[in-house]
């Protein structure tokens, strides 16, 4: 290992300890919206400490204001543990977003409905309403065309989770795209694809793989699923310099199958590894073969083959993640 790697670890891991140091202090134990007990989410661009109900709120509001992660599910960048440190937690950041906060005004408690979180969280966030005048930065959209020039609708990561709005979201779902399979040609001889996934007013999309009809992806997205969930949809595109971008498939995925079979078991992390449902192959769907739901580790995964429609070929290889906002 070079002696930069070695640096680079040793940095990593100072950054966890102050992070680590950080959540165990006592202001950081309760929610900093509502005040419940023991969070388990925060807002990293913030730097507060967020519970799972105030959580879905603060993704409803888009990552331009606020960027939600999972204390203990999610992977921390550098970047975003220096964040949440500088600020210094919520004791610190409510000190600023609460500075005019009315005394009578009716802050959340933890047994509130969503729409008084909602209420007050845009109200704090949002649009600034608690913060010294001359700290306000008006709010704005995030949303930006992923190529000047070209009219695409796609838009990539997790920005697009502003366009979302007033939504009451129940789970989020990590897809991984590992693979496609004899895909379509587009171009001369191969195609140059990335994968779109769809679900509500939300879009992410993987990198750009080129010349390959067979491209290995390995590429996790994040979607938040809200409590009207549709299919999520399933876009192969090949990616154009100069024209727009072509599509070589497009399939859906039944998410019901998944979602009832986890919320009927419970929480995943009290049970052992084991089958809880399947998603059953017919003429009416796009699955290669059944699909299983199984406990993994304690968690709620599902292993998905794809053949994809209105199109001459191509198949792709998806695994989900489930994990409900309700635990």
């Amino acid at each position: 290992m070079s002696d930069h790697n070695i640096d680079h670890e040793k940095s990593s891991s100072s950054k966890m300890k102050k992070l680590k140091q950080l959540l165990h202090k006592s202001e950081n134990r309760v929610c900093a919206d509502c005040g419940a007990l023991d969070p388990k989410w925060a807002s990293t661009n913030i730097g507060v400490f967020i519970c799972v109900k105030c959580s879905g709120v603060h993704r409803s509001l888009g990552t331009h204001i606020s960027k939600v992660l999972s204390v203990t599910l999610d992977h921390w960048s550098d970047e975003e543990i220096d964040s949440i440190i500088e600020v210094g937690g919520n004791s610190y950041a409510n000190a600023i977003y609460e500075a005019f906060l009315p005394k009578d005004y009716p802050k959340p408690n933890a047994d509130s409905s969503y729409e008084e979180r909602s209420k007050f969280i845009r109200s704090k966030y949002e649009f600034q309403e608690f913060l010294e005048p001359s700290l306000r930065i008006p709010s704005k959209s995030s949303l930006t065309s992923t190529d000047s020039g070209k009219n695409n609708d796609h838009v990539s990561g997790s920005e697009s989770l502003s366009t979302v709005g007033m939504v009451e979201f129940i789970g989020i779902l990590n897809v991984k795209v590992i693979r496609g399979n004899n895909l379509a040609v587009r171009d001369l001889k191969s195609s140059d694809p990335y994968v779109v996934l769809t679900l509500g007013g939300q879009k992410a999309q993987t990198a750009v793989v080129k010349s390959n009809l067979s491209p290995v992806w390995n590429e996790e997205l994040k979607l938040s699923v809200p409590q009207n969930y549709g299919p999520l949809k399933v876009q192969i595109f090949d990616h154009d310099v100069i024209s727009s971008d072509d599509l070589m498939g497009e399939a859906e995925v039944d998410l019901q199958p998944m979602i009832t079979a986890a919320m009927a078991f419970g929480n995943p992390d009290l049970l052992s590894d084991m089958q809880i449902g399947k998603w059953l192959q017919s003429n009416d769907n796009a699955l290669v073969k059944d699909s299983t739901i199984n406990i993994v580790d304690g968690k709620v995964k599902q292993d998905v083959s794809l053949k994809m429609q209105n199109v001459e070929s191509g198949e792709i290889d998806l695994e989900l993640e489930w994990i409900s906002l309700a635990q």
